[in-house]
């Protein structure tokens, strides 16, 4: 069994698939792993620690993929990318399936079996392959930094000499992964927070944290499947509006993480809102790469209305690569091992996880949500 791992050309992407040290794990368990050269440098893992491993390093991706029966990478692959891998591979990476139809159906086309990770169910069994978590995480953590180190003032109070100083106030929109863990980094940080989410079973979570849980009565349950947040009616959407008004207007910091899979993000802050913030608030907006939650966020840039700071990163996770690879490395072993029987490859589409994550197999789109889709 042959596993190639690429290394990654989106710019400004320097996490890698699989560390050294999974790649040890992966070698003892029978497997050839063969790493581009540099595929781990800017994630903090150079070439010779893989060697250490007992993986091979190889000059280029096209060397890499020769004879491999399992490619993995973290983005999906550019067109010239795809080209290079052979009919019957088995592709593992975050190929946002529903935004990309078009290269889901290449790959299709190829004879690639592919499997986006993104995809994974949210049931206990496959938490240890859960990369939007593991990502989400470091995300969350990063956003505050962001704005720590973009406000003009404190987050703990301070009692000094020349007085006391309030602690900043931080609102978090979206209590997923990715909200907690902001939550959990702006508390340690000291700060005073608060946080919103339309599922009402977020509430302890965030009290939890030392958080205080803001509620309006919504009218309808904002819980989707798999404990996904769903999008809302009217009604409830101005319900909601109304309470995030009255809550960005007092705040230091705003970090937004709503986000409805498969969809745009919901629309959270309106200019309006933004208008009424104090001068020299911030807001990260971690919904950016699908929308923003806020009307004024612009894609990885920075901008500036009425002294309000509008963050819009788009790819956080890359920004702290070491530990964002050393967890995706990890959820990619544990899906790998539920795909090896017998020390050989074998897809059990009987597997929940198996089924739900396959994108396409022998040269069909095989994704329910997609072929729902293609059917309307």
């Amino acid at each position: 069994m042959k596993l190639a791992v690429l290394k990654e050309t989106l710019l400004g992407e320097r996490r890698v698939a699989i560390v050294p040290e999974t790649a040890g794990r992966l070698v003892k368990a029978g497997w050839q792993v063969a790493v581009e050269k540099g595929a781990g440098q800017d994630a903090g893992f150079p070439d010779e620690l893989y060697e250490k491993a007992g993986a091979q390093v190889v000059g280029s991706a096209q060397e890499a993929v020769a004879g491999a029966d399992v490619v993995v990478r973290i983005q999906r692959p550019s067109q010239e990318e795809e080209k290079l891998l052979p009919k019957g591979v088995i592709l593992i990476a975050l190929l946002d399936p529903l935004r990309n139809p078009e290269q889901v159906k290449r790959l299709a086309e190829a004879g690639v079996t592919a499997f986006s990770m993104d995809a994974i169910p949210r049931i206990t069994r496959a938490q240890s392959m859960d990369v939007l978590s593991s990502q989400a995480t470091v995300a969350g953590y990063k956003a505050v930094l962001l704005a720590a180190a973009r406000l003009g003032k404190f987050f703990p109070m301070m009692m000094t000499a020349a007085g006391n100083i309030a602690p900043a106030k931080v609102f978090v929109l979206g209590a997923g992964v990715a909200g907690l863990q902001a939550i959990a980094t702006a508390r340690r940080l000291g700060a005073l927070v608060e946080a919103f989410d339309v599922r009402a079973a977020a509430k302890e979570q965030v009290e939890s944290l030392g958080a205080k849980f803001v509620h309006v009565d919504l009218g309808e349950s904002g819980e989707g499947a798999g404990g996904y947040a769903k999008e809302l009616s009217e009604e409830a959407h101005r319900r909601e509006q109304q309470l995030i008004h009255d809550h960005v207007k007092t705040a230091d910091v705003v970090i937004t993480t709503a986000q409805v899979p498969g969809k745009p993000a919901p629309r959270l802050i309106t200019s309006d809102m933004v208008k009424d913030m104090q001068p020299g608030s911030i807001i990260v907006d971690l919904a950016a790469s699908t929308g923003g939650n806020c009307e004024l966020t612009k894609p990885d840039e920075t901008v500036e209305v009425g002294g309000v700071t509008i963050l819009g990163p788009t790819n956080l996770s890359a920004t702290l690569p070491y530990h964002a690879s050393q967890m995706y490395s990890r959820n990619i072993h544990a899906f790998i091992e539920l795909l090896v029987k017998d020390g050989e490859v074998k897809l059990n589409f009987d597997d929940e996880i198996v089924k739900s994550c396959c994108i396409t197999h022998e040269g069909q789109v095989v994704f329910a949500p997609l072929q729902a889709a293609a059917a309307k």
